[in-house]
């Protein structure tokens, strides 16, 4: 497997998990034991336009202005993954992987009437992974385990608006501040001669708060079927589960954080050359659970290339 985010109440805050959930580690053949040097590129784009609370979408035209909390607009999000993968053997690899966001965001904070706005750019937290699959003679049967690096930036600020200078939530910041430990199970196999499946569970708990933020524990489960005999194309249907807790400490925004979702993946893959594999997927929203006012979108766009030397 190649690779398996409260101010003081007058500043702008909540945002929802900022993240795609997709697993693209599934999207070419014999891909998770093949050895040697993966690399892989993804873009992720996803706008979150829909304001929601609980399992209820909530109309802005419901509030008046100025309001008593915020009351946001929009994130539009631009990610794109870079991921390196060395398989030492059939059951040994290490992986790594390291997103570059670019997020605009517009909000009316709690007390103004006007918009503020932000542009965040850069890199954000590294992800590193160590995988063994040696359970199983077939080594469909595996564990990952690794850290999250805080190399992204989490001090940026509103460039517009009443809230220019002020600091952005945490939530909409490129990195976290923290130091995250992964550990995740999976599995895949045949379920006939033209059907293959796949199930992960990835866990990510931070080991320690920085300046005032802990975000929440959070769990992304996986399940996905793909159709081996369509020659270079490659369909595939996912379902995308990801559960995340509140945030913890004087910087977080606790009441608006925090959320339950699913997702419908359908996606394909198609094989370009012997080493090169191209896919591309959209995530539907089946169910989104948030806790406060929170902004999720009603659609997610992947797509990406993975070369085997």
């Amino acid at each position: 497997m190649l690779l398996a985010g409260a101010l003081a109440p007058a500043l702008a805050g909540a945002c929802s998990t900022c993240g795609c959930s997709l697993n693209s580690d599934w999207s070419s053949q014999d891909y998770a034991t093949s050895r040697g040097l993966h690399l892989s590129v993804r873009e992720d784009y996803f706008d979150q336009s829909r304001l929601m609370h609980g399992t209820d979408t909530v109309s802005r035209s419901a509030f008046q202005y100025p309001a008593d909390e915020e009351v946001q607009r929009k994130t539009i999000n631009r990610t794109t993954l870079l991921g390196a993968s060395y398989n030492f053997s059939r059951y040994w690899g290490i992986s790594a992987q390291l997103p570059y966001t670019d997020r605009h965001h517009q909000t009316i904070a709690d007390g103004d009437t006007d918009i503020s706005t932000s542009d965040t750019r850069g890199i954000g937290d590294l992800r590193l992974l160590v995988r063994y699959q040696g359970f199983s003679d077939d080594a469909g049967l595996g564990m990952q385990f690794g850290v999250k690096l805080p190399t992204g930036r989490f001090t940026q600020r509103f460039a517009a608006g009443p809230q220019a200078g002020q600091p952005l939530d945490r939530g909409l910041q490129l990195g976290t501040g923290t130091t995250d430990a992964l550990f995740g199970v999976y599995k895949f196999g045949l379920l006939t001669d033209s059907l293959a499946y796949f199930g992960q569970a990835m866990a990510q708990v931070p080991l320690d708060a920085r300046d005032g933020f802990r975000p929440g524990n959070s769990l992304n489960i996986d399940f996905g079927v793909r159709y081996l005999d369509a020659g270079r194309i490659t369909p595939q249907l996912q379902l995308n589960i990801h559960g995340e807790r509140r945030e913890n400490g004087q910087q977080s925004d606790r009441p608006n954080s925090g959320a339950t979702f699913a997702y419908l993946s359908p996606g394909i893959s198609v094989k370009l050359s012997p080493r090169l594999d191209a896919f591309a997927f959209v995530q539907l929203p089946v169910w989104q659970r948030v806790n406060g006012l929170q902004l999720e979108p009603r659609r997610l766009w992947s797509l990406g290339v993975q070369y085997r030397f």
